[in-house]
């Protein structure tokens, strides 16, 4: 059920400006209303051209300036909207320490605020009645939502307290598909990246991919591991959004490292019509090396590129 705009902005300390529609309703508990606002009228409702940033985790271990330096970069290319995977604030279930770890939070974020921000709830995020409460008065957000940008249809499902989405939140992704099958492309994100043994083990009965495909959705993200992956089921593509600032230093420790999807990224969308374009940007500078490659050229084996320089796969000319 769609519900109409809001008559009044609610409180939100972050005070974003959200220029499309936000479902407000939910099969799994209450909701807080979000802001919502009509498209510019020179948009039409069916068209599509929008550029989007996926942010991966910033927490789980924030190492210093990594996270600035993503944003920076997202800055330089100015994106339509920002959604992000999970894992805004370190966590470390100490409710006493909330309202820092926010205040923190809202001193980056507001170099941003002409970005509209959407957040996925990220085990990092909430673990107790009061980080969840915390969660939702600081964002803005629900735990369970949807949001239309342009014809596109986005679902954020929780998953900061359990790994795998439960038989409710699936049948509230249903309902919300179903009431926007005319939406196109479709994306639903949620922290956890389950679905990568639930796919090896059984794709056919994985009840996430049946809906998936049965509604036409596109992309399923998460975030959560640190690292960048990617898999493809029957025309649905999986992504798991790597490290924008969460600590790799146990995987690098390791031996692991770009080949295996440990570097600091973003992902970069572009949607013109019914096509969606995904550019994975590593950071660059001391972060990085600032390398960049179409999610279509990593498969699950990882890169299917030259890792000293992805550009060597479009053989160049001069």
């Amino acid at each position: 059920m769609e519900l109409p705009p809001p008559l009044a902005v609610l409180y939100s300390p972050l005070r974003m400006s959200l220029p499309l529609s936000v479902t407000r309703r939910s099969a799994i508990g209450s909701l807080l209303a979000i802001p919502a606002s009509a498209q510019p009228p020179s948009a039409s409702p069916r068209a599509n051209r929008f550029h989007i940033a996926f942010l991966g985790d910033r927490n789980g271990g924030a190492e210093p300036q990594i996270y600035g330096r993503i944003w920076r970069e997202i800055d330089m290319l100015g994106p339509d909207l920002v959604v992000n995977v999970g894992d805004t604030i370190p966590g470390g279930h100490q409710d006493e320490t909330l309202d820092q770890q926010w205040k923190e939070f809202r001193a980056i974020r507001k170099r941003y605020s002409r970005y509209p921000l959407y957040f996925t709830p990220g085990n990092h995020d909430i673990w107790s009645p009061a980080s969840e409460v915390a969660f939702r008065r600081e964002t803005g957000f629900a735990l369970n939502y949807g949001f239309d940008f342009q014809n596109a249809r986005f679902v954020v499902l929780d998953t900061s307290r359990s790994e795998k989405l439960t038989s409710a939140q699936l049948d509230f992704l249903e309902e919300d598909l179903s009431a926007h099958r005319a939406s196109n492309p479709k994306f639903v994100l949620f922290h956890h990246p389950y679905w990568i043994q639930a796919l090896e083990s059984d794709a056919a009965g994985f009840r996430l991919h049946q809906i998936a495909r049965r509604y036409g959705v596109g992309h399923i993200i998460s975030g959560h591991g640190h690292r960048f992956f990617r898999k493809v089921r029957d025309g649905v593509t999986y992504l798991e959004v790597g490290s924008s600032g969460g600590t790799m230093r146990g995987k690098l420790l390791h031996g692991e490292g770009f080949a295996q999807g440990c570097f600091y990224h973003f992902v970069w969308g572009s949607v013109e019509g019914d096509e969606v374009r995904l550019v994975v940007k590593e950071l660059d500078g001391m972060g990085g090396q600032g390398r960049m490659f179409r999610v279509e050229d990593w498969d699950e084996s990882g890169p299917r590129f030259d890792i000293s320089d992805p550009a060597l796969s479009a053989h160049p000319e001069t």
